[in-house]
């Protein structure tokens, strides 16, 4: 991944100064963020309105010394409110692998000091500190992100850069899809180029919006309330720049969560070495996949006096 504007100053930049953190917990949510990850299995996950997956693997083409530069976090608020975050650290600058947890510690910070009833402000205030926290660090590091927020029924979702959000039904329609902050991104959905050739593209990763850019931006996506059978994809752009759109959502919509995610990682990671005629760029891959629960659904009904 490599910006295509702005300047961002560096300095010496060493990863020792730097600790990796793995997960922490936070007073008044349970939070956790996973860096540097380089899991073969899919993590399953549980909570009173959402059931989840998650899986982070490494470049298959890195070196054991080269680290996974994407970062994932879930922060659960209450029992019927959370925020879903994966960050892509940039490849092509330095520290990509710190932008990404500076990122989601900083959105963890503003969600834990949040005294709003409304996650919105939070979150963007997160984003906000983020790109302040990577820009003062002065190594030339930046990051994209991808965000979703589920609150009272509804979710949100926000994004910066090429990370993507897509919602799709359970008969495989495309509920929302984020637009690529790329110039490969925009002629997509400006219809200047095909969807399928855009895996295919010379500057496939180019992007032109990052956290940890003095010109930054922030895209909020709309409310959407989920069905019963809807699942909602958070991925870096290592699965999209291997697996189409229409592809990840035929392996990932049917099925148990954990075997459809484990499907659609498998297909990437065959992709990513080559096999095949198919699109193949080698990179860093993480994901996060959510489903409502039954109980997600079941409409809030008013008691009845007596």
């Amino acid at each position: 991944m490599e910006l295509i504007s702005g300047g961002i100053p560096s300095r010496p930049y060493s990863a020792a100064n730097y600790p990796i953190l793995g997960w922490i917990m936070i007073t008044g949510i349970q939070s956790q963020i996973w860096t540097e990850q380089n899991g073969e299995a899919v993590s399953i996950w549980d909570g009173p309105m959402w059931s989840g997956a998650h899986a982070s693997r490494r470049n298959p083409l890195k070196g054991r010394q080269e680290p996974n530069e994407d970062a994932l976090a879930i922060f659960q608020v209450d029992e019927s409110s959370g925020v879903f975050a994966v960050a892509d650290g940039c490849g092509g600058m330095r520290g990509g692998e710190i932008a990404a947890r500076l990122a989601l510690q900083a959105l963890e910070q503003s969600i834990a000091n949040n005294t709003s009833s409304r996650l919105r402000p939070a979150i963007l205030d997160g984003i906000e500190q983020a790109n302040e926290a990577i820009r003062q660090r002065r190594i030339g590091a930046a990051c994209t992100l991808a965000i979703v927020e589920w609150q009272d029924g509804m979710i949100r979702p926000y994004h910066v850069g090429d990370a993507k959000i897509v919602v799709m039904g359970g008969m495989g329609r495309v509920r929302y899809q984020s637009i690529c902050h790329s110039p490969v991104g925009f002629a997509v959905e400006s219809g200047w180029l095909h969807a399928d050739d855009a895996m295919h593209h010379k500057d496939r990763h180019l992007v032109s919006n990052v956290v940890g850019c003095e010109k930054m931006r922030i895209e909020i996506g709309p409310a959407i309330r989920l069905g019963p059978r809807d699942t909602v994809l958070i991925a870096s752009d290592g699965l999209f720049d291997n697996v189409s759109i229409d592809e990840s959502i035929e392996l990932l919509r049917k099925g148990s969560l954990d075997r459809a995610t484990s499907r659609l990682l498998d297909v990437a990671s065959k992709r990513m070495l080559g096999e095949g005629d198919a699109p193949c760029k080698p990179d860093d891959l993480s994901l996060i996949a959510i489903r409502p629960t039954r109980s997600a659904q079941l409409p809030l009904v008013p008691m009845r006096p007596r």
